[in-house]
């Protein structure tokens, strides 16, 4: 059985506000570990400050689709938008052992999604960005 969150985000930064709570109610109800909950959390903030800081040309109005899902022990979040194409699996890991004056800005959000998370997949479809995370939980 298939258990899953879907919601609908505008390209604006208060909508990350309105998602946590939306995302604690989720993971609870699932009995969730707190812990899945916060990296969880902190990955969703992480990948839709990105789509909404980056991903788009205009000032207009955007969605972003958001789906949770827990099946067969895997959590996992797929955020779509129509931004421009961009791949974070195809972006490089930071380095972490240069002194910090000499480390590229950014990039860190990206390595954190790595973190905690299992997979992180990416296909365009037409104009459309799939994001696609995926944790084990047990």
């Amino acid at each position: 059985m298939t258990a899953e969150l879907v919601l609908s985000l505008k390209n604006d930064p208060a909508e990350i506000a309105r998602l946590a709570p939306m995302v604690a109610e989720f993971c609870a109800h699932h009995t969730l570990a707190e812990s899945t909950a916060a990296q969880l959390t902190l990955v969703l903030d992480e990948a839709i400050t990105n789509i909404i800081s980056y991903a788009y040309d205009d000032a207009g109005e955007h969605e972003i689709a958001v789906r949770i899902s827990i099946a067969s022990g895997t959590l996992t979040v797929e955020l779509v938008d129509d931004g421009r194409p961009f791949d974070p699996v195809r972006v490089a890991p930071p380095d972490l052992t240069a002194p910090l004056a000499e480390r590229a800005i950014g990039g860190l959000g990206i390595h954190l999604m790595r973190r905690l998370t299992d997979d992180i997949r990416y296909r365009r479809e037409g104009a459309r960005n799939h994001l696609v995370l995926a944790k084990r939980i047990s």
